[in-house]
C-alpha cells in the first residue's frame, strides 16, 4: 500500500508529479519519497520551468536549513568550533570549506576590482605624462610692450635651444643605445650574467619605446640580435615593463585578478608552519588547512561587509573590522586548540608575524611572475 504524505506538497513536489522509480539512478520510489533515498535527486516527473529552475537555485542557499546559513551563523558565532565540528566528522550540515573560501575570494576581488579606480592609473603611464616643464605655454603668459620685443626674447630662447632640451630631453644611456643600437648590444655582451641581462633588458626597453620593434623577430634582423633564450627572455620581460609603464592600473588589475587563486597556494604553505607550531596536538595537517580555510573565509567576509558599509556611507571601516579579525583569530585559536591564554597569545603573535612575512614572499613572487606573463 502506498504512503501518502501527511502535510501535502506543492509546486514540483505535489503528489501527482511523483514517480514510481527515480529519474536519475532508476531506483524504486514510494509515493511519500519526496527524494530518492539513493541518489537525493527530487522525486518528481514535472518539465522545469523557468520559475521552478530559479525556485530551486534560492531555495539552496537561502532556506533557512540551507548548508549555506548554517556554515556563516557557525563561522560567526562559534570561532574554532566550526572547524573541531567539521573534523569529527559532522560534514554535511557546513558547506564544504575549499569551495566556501573560493567563493568568498572571487567574490572580495570582484568587487575590489569594480569599485576601486585602477584603470584611472593608465592617465600616469609614460605616453600620456606631460613635459614637467612646457616653456612655451609659459612664454604665452608673459606680457610684452609691443611685438618687437617678443619676437626678440624669442629669438634668444630659440639661439639657447631651452626648449626643445626640455621637450626632447631623454637620458644620456637611452641616445647612446640609439646612436649604433648594434654596437651597444655587442658591447653588454662582454659583461658578466647579472649585468649582461640587465643591460639587455634596459636596451630592449629603449628600443621597444623609441623604435617600431613590437616582437623579438624583429629585432633579430634588424639589430643582428643573436636568436637564443636570454636574449628572448630580456625583450620578453623589457615589453611587459613597457606595457606596465603605458597602463599601470590595466596591471594593477590583473594582479588583483590572480589574488584568489594566489590564496590557494599560499594557504596550504602557511598550515605547515601551524602544523609545526602544533605538532604536539593530535591533529592532522589537513585539519590545520581547514581551520585556515575557515578563519580565511571569516576575514574575506568581513572585508566584503567592509566595501559595502563604506560604499553606501562612503565612511573607511577597513580598520574596524581587521581588529574585529584579530580578536575573532584568537578566539578561534583558543576554541580549536584548546590551550592555555599565555600559550595561545606566544603562537598567536608568532604564527601572525610568519604570516605576513610569507605573505609579503608570495606577493612579491605574485608580481615578478605577473611581470614576466603581462
Amino acid at each position: 500500500m502506498e504512503n501518502k504524505p501527511a502535510i501535502q506538497p506543492s509546486g514540483r513536489f505535489k503528489l501527482k508529479y511523483r514517480g514510481a522509480d527515480c529519474l536519475n539512478c532508476g531506483h524504486p520510489l514510494e509515493l511519500s519519497d519526496k527524494y530518492c533515498p539513493n541518489c537525493s535527486q527530487a522525486n518528481s516527473t514535472k518539465k522545469l520551468t523557468l520559475f521552478d529552475f530559479f525556485e530551486e537555485f534560492l531555495a539552496n542557499y537561502f532556506s533557512y536549513d540551507s548548508k549555506l546559513w548554517k556554515t556563516l551563523t557557525a563561522l560567526l558565532l562559534r570561532p574554532g568550533k566550526i572547524t573541531r565540528e567539521y573534523i569529527s566528522g559532522k560534514r554535511l550540515s557546513y558547506t564544504n570549506p575549499f569551495r566556501f573560501l573560493l567563493s568568498l575570494s572571487i567574490i572580495y576581488f570582484l568587487i575590489i576590482s569594480f569599485s576601486s579606480e585602477f584603470e584611472s592609473f593608465n592617465k600616469f603611464g609614460y605616453e600620456t605624462r606631460k613635459p614637467i616643464i612646457d616653456l612655451q605655454t609659459e612664454f604665452d603668459k608673459i606680457e610684452f610692450d609691443n611685438e618687437d620685443e617678443r619676437q626678440l626674447a624669442l629669438t634668444q630662447m630659440d639661439s639657447l635651444k631651452i626648449n626643445s632640451f626640455f621637450k626632447n630631453q631623454m637620458s644620456d644611456k637611452d641616445s647612446t643605445i640609439l646612436v649604433n643600437p648594434k654596437s651597444y648590444f655587442k658591447e653588454i655582451n662582454t659583461e658578466d650574467l647579472t649585468r649582461r641581462f640587465l643591460g639587455k633588458i634596459d636596451f630592449f626597453n629603449t628600443i621597444i619605446k623609441h623604435d617600431t620593434i613590437y616582437y623579438f623577430e624583429q629585432g633579430l634582423t634588424k639589430f643582428e640580435i643573436p636568436e637564443n633564450k636570454e636574449n628572448k627572455m630580456a625583450f620578453n620581460l623589457a615589453s611587459s615593463l613597457v606595457d606596465i609603464e603605458k597602463r599601470p592600473g590595466t596591471f594593477v588589475n590583473s594582479l588583483i585578478s590572480k589574488l584568489p587563486f594566489t590564496t590557494f597556494f599560499f594557504l596550504p604553505f602557511f598550515s605547515f608552519f601551524i602544523w609545526m607550531v602544533y605538532i604536539r596536538k593530535k591533529y592532522t595537517y589537513t585539519d590545520h588547512l581547514i581551520f585556515s580555510f575557515h578563519n580565511q573565509s571569516l576575514l574575506f567576509i568581513l572585508l566584503i561587509v567592509s566595501n559595502l558599509i563604506n560604499a553606501v556611507f562612503n565612511i573607511r571601516s577597513e580598520g574596524l573590522f581587521i581588529l574585529i579579525f584579530a580578536i575573532y583569530l584568537y578566539k578561534a585559536m583558543r576554541n580549536f586548540y584548546q590551550q592555555g591564554r599565555v600559550k595561545t597569545v606566544i603562537k598567536y603573535f608568532f604564527l601572525n608575524t610568519l604570516f605576513v612575512i610569507l605573505g609579503s614572499i608570495a606577493i612579491t613572487i605574485l608580481i615578478a611572475a605577473s611581470v614576466f606573463t603581462y
